[in-house]
């Protein structure tokens, strides 16, 4: 089993930045694609952004494109998103997910197998 782990999350102003990291022991993140999934209280999941198992391609909802970045740093065996101009509603518990599959990744939680239990992320003056 795919154990994901989710960091970095915390409290900052609008504006203000964090940079998120999903790592998992014991494996390679390399061999999955990856996605950032978010949800906020009394909504449903959100897809945020994702990156493919082989770099080649990555995808962003419309709500953040411009203001976050997903990248992999293997030599940490992590998937990072780094967020940029945050703002209130950008506010939710963010998610990792995984999946064993080639070719392009999809912003859709029905696309991942494996999944972490969650940052939370608040964004408040």
């Amino acid at each position: 089993q795919l154990q994901l782990v989710e960091s970095g999350g915390g409290l900052v102003q609008p504006g203000g930045s964090l940079r998120l990291s999903c790592t998992a022991s014991g494996v390679t993140l390399d061999f999955y694609a990856i996605g950032w999934f978010r949800q906020a209280p009394g909504k449903e999941r959100e897809g945020v952004s994702c990156i493919s198992r082989s770099h080649s391609n990555t995808n962003y909802a419309d709500s953040v494109k411009g203001r976050f970045t997903i990248s992999r740093d293997n030599a940490k065996n992590t998937v990072d998103l780094q967020m940029n101009a945050l703002k209130p509603e950008d506010t939710a518990v963010y998610y990792c997910a995984a999946a064993p599959v080639f070719g392009g990744c999809v912003v859709s939680e029905y696309f991942y197998n494996y999944w972490g239990q969650g940052t939370q992320v608040t964004v408040s003056s």
